[in-house]
């Protein structure tokens, strides 16, 4: 099933995500309408305060080498945490709850994340380039946070500026 993505200024994005503790059937119907949500949004991630519900869980599905997504390639991440992380990488970001909007921001470039999948099961993944871009964007949605806020202040004053006007056009065209 579609679920609606919850969009910025929404202040539930805001929440800080409590753990997963029942790897059950409700959990299992929820990450597959993530994922098809994910897929029809046309995203490679999406956290669960995404689509209203503040549970520490996310999807993320970079796709294969040509960057085919499938089931195959999907990555159920329940209850996340960084055990490593090194470097640095800067590249665009967007994201479903703010979309239409690109903006550089700096990660880290590598990233050692331990998680359980949707049945309860213990993984630890090493991850670079996207797939680590993917966790880290991801995990800040289920810690309340946005990649916008991590814009320097002249860049992010920007962003605030036409996303106000953005809305305030979408409000007019409703009218109209």
């Amino acid at each position: 099933m579609i679920l609606d993505i919850v969009t910025y200024p929404n202040p539930i994005l805001k929440k800080i995500s409590k753990p997963v503790e029942r790897f059950d059937k409700e959990l299992h119907k929820l990450l597959d309408d993530m994922y098809e949500t994910m897929l029809k949004a046309e995203g490679v991630g999406l956290a669960g305060i995404q689509v209203g519900v503040d549970r520490r869980v996310l999807i993320i599905d970079i796709g294969d080498k040509e960057g085919k997504q499938s089931p195959q390639t999907r990555i159920e991440v329940i209850n996340p945490e960084f055990l490593e992380w090194e470097g640095t990488q800067r590249g665009k970001e967007g994201c479903l709850s703010i979309p239409e909007y690109y903006d550089e921001v700096e990660r880290y470039g590598r990233v050692k994340v331990k998680f359980f999948d949707r049945y309860g099961k213990e993984h630890i993944v090493d991850a670079d380039g996207l797939l680590a871009v993917a966790f880290q964007h991801e995990t800040d949605h289920l810690d309340g946070k946005l990649f916008v806020e991590r814009l320097d202040y002249i860049r992010r004053k920007k962003f605030e500026k036409e996303w106000k006007k953005r809305l305030k056009n979408q409000k007019k065209q409703k009218k109209g």
